[in-house]
């Protein structure tokens, strides 16, 4: 990566209260607000959010929903510790990339991959489908054919691991997937292996996954993937 954080364009929320919980969301993890850190008052956040009060105690306990905040009385609205935080949270995950993904997130990201996905390629050689290989040869293809520092090459790869999870059968390792694609597409974008040898690198890396998985071979599917994962952790720079 060329910088620490790379910043991805933010999304408005749809309305009063979800947009002041995505604001105060984004302030947290961007450490704006420190963990431990006192809120501003209600008086005070009112009149910096021009909202009423019902709308910002509703963004309070999406807050505290999501593990953000605690409130206690006497105190106040306390910033929680980040390991409080429900990671795999929709939109805790969404105010990440707005506010700027760092090495340090993208090393717990691949934690949770070598965690989750060996396993989800080993499960997929024993359990796939003819049509779950034709799907993985097209994501394959799709690489092959966008050029690799593009959305299209990133989409392609995106594919590629949706597909395992889903040919896993294991529905737990499907939502997984489901829960973090966002994020593991932005991953991919900032892992591009733009250059030529680091292309075919990546590329054959990701045939080895899917040419273990048409074998029925589970061993082999789950060290490619191993494989794959630390290759774009590699290029991340966020390696060690």
């Amino acid at each position: 990566m060329s910088s620490q954080l790379v910043i991805i364009p933010a999304r408005r929320a749809h309305s009063n209260h979800a947009e002041v919980a995505r604001t105060i969301g984004i302030d947290i993890i961007a450490g704006r607000y420190a963990e431990g850190a006192k809120l501003p008052g209600d008086a005070e956040l009112t009149l910096l959010f021009r909202v009423s009060r019902p709308v910002l105690r509703e963004s309070v306990k999406t807050l505290v929903a999501k593990g953000l905040l605690s409130t206690k009385s006497r105190v106040g609205t306390v910033v929680r510790e980040r390991a409080a935080w429900n990671m795999f949270d929709h939109d805790v995950l969404a105010w990440h990339l707005d506010a700027g993904i760092d090495k340090r997130f993208l090393r717990d990201l691949a934690d949770i991959r070598l965690a989750v996905e060996p396993r989800a390629a080993a499960l997929a050689a024993e359990r796939r489908t003819t049509d779950d290989v034709a799907e993985l040869r097209r994501s394959i293809a799709k690489m092959r054919r966008e050029p690799s520092d593009s959305v299209g090459f990133a989409d392609g790869d995106l594919s590629l691991h949706i597909t395992v999870a889903n040919a896993s059968g294991n529905p737990f390792m499907r939502s997984i997937g489901a829960v973090i694609e966002a994020a593991l597409r932005t991953s991919f974008l900032l892992s591009a292996p733009v250059e030529e040898r680091e292309r075919d690198i990546a590329i054959v890396s990701h045939e080895r996954i899917v040419d273990a998985i048409e074998d029925r071979d589970p061993e082999a599917a789950a060290a490619a993937m191993t494989s794959v994962i630390f290759n774009g952790l590699r290029r991340h720079g966020a390696a060690g």
